[in-house]
C-alpha cells in the first residue's frame, strides 16, 4: 500500500510540474529564444516535439522499470517465469524503437525542406558579407536584368559591451520573404541572429542562402557563431525589423544620397 501511494503521489507531482511548465511562455520554449520568423515557428514546434517524444518514451521506460522494481521484488529463490524466445515480444522490441525513429525522421525532413526552401522572387535580397573582423550587407535589387547594390552598410569591429549604434544593422521589412546571400573572402564565419533560430556558415568560394519572413518588428542581435580568429568575438552585428513603408523609406534615401554622389549608409 505504501508503494502505491509512493507512485500516486510521485505521478501526481510530475503531472503539476508538466501543468506548471505548460503554463509559462518561456519555459515552453525549453530554452529556446522567442522566434520572429515563419520559419522560427515551425524550428520550434520541431523543438518541442521531439522533447514531448522524449519525454514520452522517457515515462513509458521508467514506468516500467519503476513497475518491476516495486511489483516484481524478489520473494523467494524459485527461478521467474522466462520468456525468451517469445517472439511477439521480440518483435515489439525491434518495431517500436524503427517506428519512432521514423516519425521523427519524416517531421524533421518536412520541417527542413520547409525551412531551407527558396522562392523565385524574394521581395528583398541582401549579400552578406563576413570578413576578419565585421560585416557588410548590400542590398540588391534587379536593374537591367543584373543585381546591383543599392545601399550598403559596412561595419568595423565592436567590443562585445558596445552600445547598440556601435553595431552595424541589417534592415528588412516585416511580413515580405527575404532572401540573404552569404559570402566571405577570408574564413569561415558563420551567421547567426538566435531570434531567427537559425544560423548558416559562411564559406570562402561559396555562397550560403536562406530565406525568411519576419513576423515581429524590433532589433535583434547577431554574431559570427564560428571561432574565425583572434577577434571573432568583435563580430556583431543587430537585425532590425521594421515596416514595409520604413523598409521603403530607408531604401529611398539610399538611393538618393547614391545619385547625389554621397556616401551610402
Amino acid at each position: 500500500m505504501r508503494s502505491r501511494r509512493a507512485l500516486r503521489s510521485a505521478g501526481a507531482l510530475g503531472l503539476l510540474a508538466m501543468t506548471a511548465t505548460a503554463c509559462s511562455g518561456e519555459a515552453s520554449r525549453l530554452g529556446m529564444p522567442e522566434p520572429i520568423s515563419d520559419q522560427a515557428e515551425r524550428m520550434l514546434k520541431l523543438w518541442q516535439g521531439s522533447w514531448i517524444a522524449a519525454f514520452a518514451v522517457g515515462a513509458v521506460v521508467w514506468g516500467l522499470i519503476i513497475w518491476a522494481v516495486l511489483f516484481h521484488r524478489k520473494r523467494s529463490d524459485d527461478l521467474p517465469p522466462q520468456v525468451r524466445y517469445n517472439m511477439p515480444i521480440e518483435i515489439l522490441y525491434t518495431a517500436v524503437p524503427f517506428v519512432i525513429i521514423a516519425v521523427l525522421f519524416y517531421f524533421t525532413a518536412r520541417d527542413e525542406n520547409y525551412v531551407e526552401k527558396l522562392s523565385k522572387d524574394p521581395a528583398v535580397v541582401v549579400d552578406v558579407t563576413a570578413f576578419q573582423w565585421s560585416w557588410r550587407f548590400d542590398y540588391v535589387e534587379k536593374v537591367g536584368g543584373q543585381d546591383k547594390s543599392v545601399a550598403s552598410v559596412t561595419g568595423v569591429p565592436v567590443a562585445p559591451n558596445a552600445p547598440a549604434g556601435a553595431k552595424p544593422v541589417l534592415t528588412i521589412p516585416e511580413g515580405q520573404k527575404v532572401r540573404i546571400r552569404l559570402h566571405s573572402n577570408d574564413v569561415i564565419h558563420s551567421f547567426w541572429v538566435p531570434a531567427l533560430l537559425y544560423k548558416k556558415d559562411v564559406m570562402p568560394g561559396y555562397t550560403n542562402e536562406f530565406e525568411f519572413t519576419a513576423n515581429k518588428t524590433g532589433t535583434y542581435e547577431g554574431r559570427c557563431a564560428e571561432l574565425c580568429g583572434v577577434d571573432h568575438s568583435r563580430m556583431l552585428f543587430q537585425l532590425q525589423v521594421v515596416s514595409p513603408e520604413q523598409y521603403k523609406t530607408f531604401i529611398d534615401n539610399a538611393k538618393a544620397k547614391a545619385a547625389a554622389g554621397g556616401v551610402r549608409q
